[in-house]
């Protein structure tokens, strides 16, 4: 028994005549009879009652005929819940962040565009720093994720930059250089200062950058801490630990006790934000959400400087 025997068996019932079945169905009436008494003699019972005028449902059919539009049903919205999967409407995306990526508005607005766009995707978000991150997308343990580069490409994986913006240092609010009119701060005027640094896992881009332009100003930072996330960081700047570097979009953490001043001379030193995720993997929701991720993005380059 299969669902064409199903479907044929309740055609059967519904019009209470072979032949009227077999039209509905397009099929010729013999091999109908021949389906239908196969049915029968599967399940070992009786379905219909023949007469002249046509079939009448025996008891064993009566029961048949609510479990058969049931399973027929259920059928139907499998078919239906693949196809919708098929075409990247439905179906199951895990997301990766680092901390500084959530940060910047771009990433919380794609996730409420996807969820109305999309609502038959579930959406399983979780937090890495940008190594963890990119080797789990590698392994398949993540669709796709958003973070800073440049890190480490694992092969088969996309990094995709959405918009660039620039760093701001982070210092206490009683910090000795701020000033009452908010002014730019040289990186040559920090050599002095603890500097706390996110690993270099977690933001090797910033990390490595950093570290070039305080040689290129003739001096090696001092570093008091370095802790895997920048929200972290910036924790440690506001109990007075040191001085950090983070992107501008973060610069509402800590605003209580944290001081935010643009970098002089540091043209260079940016954050990229970039969607990262497996080419084999583009396709189903993914490709629904990388597409929608792409077309948002122009709108928030604005925003990144």
């Amino acid at each position: 028994m299969d669902l064409k025997h199903l479907r044929y068996f309740v055609a059967v019932a519904e019009t209470g005549h072979i032949t009227r079945a077999a039209a509905r169905l397009g099929m010729q009436q013999p091999p109908l009879s021949q389906q239908i008494r196969a049915l029968e003699q599967s399940l070992g019972t009786t379905l219909f009652r023949r007469h002249p005028k046509g079939v009448t449902l025996t008891d064993s059919g009566e029961l048949l005929l609510a479990d058969s539009r049931r399973l027929l049903e259920d059928a139907a919205a499998v078919k239906t819940r693949m196809r919708a999967v098929a075409a990247g409407h439905a179906g199951v995306l895990s997301i990766g962040f680092t901390s500084s990526a959530a940060a910047h508005e771009f990433t919380p607005r794609v996730l409420r565009e996807c969820r109305e766009a999309f609502p038959g995707i579930a959406l399983q978000i979780g937090e890495d720093h940008a190594a963890g991150l990119t080797d789990s997308i590698a392994a398949g343990k993540l669709h796709c994720g958003f973070l800073r580069v440049p890190v480490a490409r694992p092969p088969g994986l996309v990094l995709e930059t959405l918009l660039r913006e620039p760093v701001l240092v982070a210092l206490p609010s009683r910090h000795k250089l701020l000033t009452k009119t908010p002014r730019p701060l040289s990186l040559g005027k920090l050599k002095d200062e603890s500097f706390i640094l996110v690993r270099q896992s977690g933001a090797p881009g910033l990390y490595a950058n950093l570290l070039s332009l305080c040689e290129k100003q003739g001096f090696t930072p001092t570093v008091s801490h370095e802790v895997s996330r920048m929200t972290t960081a910036l924790t440690l700047v506001a109990a007075g630990q040191g001085i950090a570097v983070v992107p501008a979009s973060m610069q509402g953490v800590h605003a209580e006790a944290v001081e935010y001043r643009a970098l002089e001379g540091t043209d260079s030193l940016d954050a990229p934000l970039t969607l990262v995720f497996r080419q084999a993997e583009y396709q189903g929701a993914l490709r629904s959400f990388v597409d929608l991720v792409r077309a948002s993005a122009p709108r928030a380059k604005g925003k990144g400087r």
